[in-house]
């Protein structure tokens, strides 16, 4: 191939010039964050899988009622609504950024009524000025501005992405956990209407032993108290069951006074989490896919900010008619054309500039702060939410064995008081001692309920089902 000579080397410079400016892209490019993590959790370079579909993870109570519910929040829940408009906004605005690698062309006709004095050129002039001007615009990326406000503006996209399977992973948590309690309500009521039952009967026991002699009016009193402080409780917990379910029908973006959830009981059998869990199910977080954009967004802004130290390269031109006469618009003598580059180059602007990328660094620096206390804060969820379900375990066990006792006693005691071995206080102790281990029996089962919930939350949400057995 031959070399060509200087005369003909010089428009080829001139032609590579801004294809070699147009690789200089300013600022610092994006690098993946490191996190210090607990041993044998494996964290790895920030790899974001909250893409992932994730299943319907609340399925695994197998409740029916429960997999209605979560459908109905996911198709009518404002929130989630509004955390779908956010992405649309999100990916418009990366439209917008991305819009700025083509050519604007516009269509701007203007007319306009004018008359000169003596003292202008051409004077004493009455006309009207008719323009029919195509108007070009283009600005040259010599310095990555547009790319790197390109790639800001998708990973802000992205990060909306995460923010709205955020909002779909609390709220799914939200239902779940709020039925459940729900359902511990239903279970503790059925306990004090069977206790009222109890207290009732006992009452009339009492009645009679007294109207025959055979107790004091006191013991009387102290049934008939007992009696009417269990229908109290009964009436209040109708009352926080009134409002569990006016929370659900919230979340589920349903009107309260028309919504209804028919009494059930706390599930027998609850998932069990594998051992084993790999780490990389807190990849799946949202929240931390969210921290994770946001900064790679923020690093992009910084070579925004830096490009604005370099001169700005635009092509402007315009091309159409104008003409003082309208017949005479249309004619070849009443075209215009223009074209040419111009260039802008800050001088002087008081440290604006400097400070703006000072601004762009110190909110990339916010970021990744952020980033690193949310995956801390995701390593906390997840023991947390461990040490609860291993805790919630080991009380439930302790627990049955304090109601087999207090069962027994409570029997025990009803029994010796018809036999006149014993007074009613002995009695009424006893009941107390058996509903108290009967009603902390269900809220144990219930936050290992919830305690189940916010693993599968702190993990992401979802996991593959086939790995989940179920545990009395």
């Amino acid at each position: 191939m031959p070399i060509p000579c200087p005369s003909q080397r010089l428009p080829l410079i001139v032609a590579l010039v801004p294809l070699l400016l147009a690789g200089c892209i300013s600022g610092p490019d994006y690098q993946k964050p490191e996190v210090i993590s607990p041993p044998g959790w494996g964290w790895k370079l920030a790899e974001p899988h909250d893409q992932v579909i994730k299943d319907d993870w609340w399925q695994l109570f197998n409740d029916p009622l429960l997999n209605k519910l979560e459908t109905q929040a996911t198709a009518a829940s404002p929130l989630l609504q509004t955390a779908v408009a956010r992405v649309d906004q999100a990916r418009a605005q990366a439209g917008i950024a991305s819009s700025h690698f083509f050519p604007q062309l516009a269509f701007d006709p203007s007319v306009s009524r004018f008359h000169t004095q003596k003292n202008h050129v051409p004077s004493n002039l009455t006309a009207t000025a008719t323009t029919l001007p195509l108007d070009l615009s283009y600005e040259v990326d010599l310095w990555g501005k547009i790319r790197r406000s390109l790639e800001a503006a998708h990973a802000q996209a992205e990060s909306n992405v995460a923010s709205y399977y955020q909002v779909l992973l609390t709220l799914h948590g939200d239902v779940a956990s709020n039925y459940f309690l729900l359902r511990q309500l239903d279970t503790q009521i059925t306990l004090l209407e069977r206790t009222q039952d109890l207290r009732q009967k006992g009452t009339l026991i009492v009645e009679e032993r007294f109207h025959a002699g055979m107790a004091p009016e006191l013991d009387l009193d102290r049934a008939l108290t007992e009696f009417a402080q269990t229908k109290t409780l009964v009436i209040e917990t109708q009352r926080q069951r009134a409002h569990l379910q006016d929370a659900i029908a919230l979340l589920c973006g349903q009107p309260a006074p028309s919504f209804h959830i028919a009494p059930g009981a706390l599930p027998e059998t609850l998932p069990k989490i594998p051992s084993g869990l790999p780490s990389q199910l807190l990849e799946r977080r949202p929240d931390v896919a969210e921290a994770e954009r946001k900064m790679a967004a923020a690093n992009a802004q910084i070579g925004v900010a830096k490009a604005a130290f370099f001169p700005a390269l635009s092509l402007t031109g315009n091309a159409g008619y104008s003409s003082f006469h309208t017949s005479s618009l249309l004619d070849w003598q009443s075209q215009l054309f223009q074209l040419g580059p111009s260039v802008a180059l800050p001088i002087l602007n008081g440290g604006r500039i400097k400070a703006g990328v000072q601004e762009a660094r110190a909110a990339y620096q916010a970021a990744c702060g952020n980033y690193q206390q949310q995956v801390l804060t995701a390593f906390k969820d997840v023991s947390d939410a461990l040490v609860d379900l291993d805790s919630y375990h080991q009380q439930g066990a302790t627990e049955g064995e304090a109601l087999t006792s207090a069962q027994r006693a409570a029997g025990s005691s009803r029994e010796r008081y018809g036999q006149g071995l014993v007074n009613y206080l002995d009695v009424l102790d006893a009941e107390r001692t058996q509903l108290q281990t009967e009603l902390q029996t269900t809220q144990i089962l219930a936050s290992r309920l919830i305690a189940t919930i916010h693993l599968v939350k702190a993990l992401g949400g979802g996991f593959d089902q086939r790995s989940w057995k179920k545990q009395g």
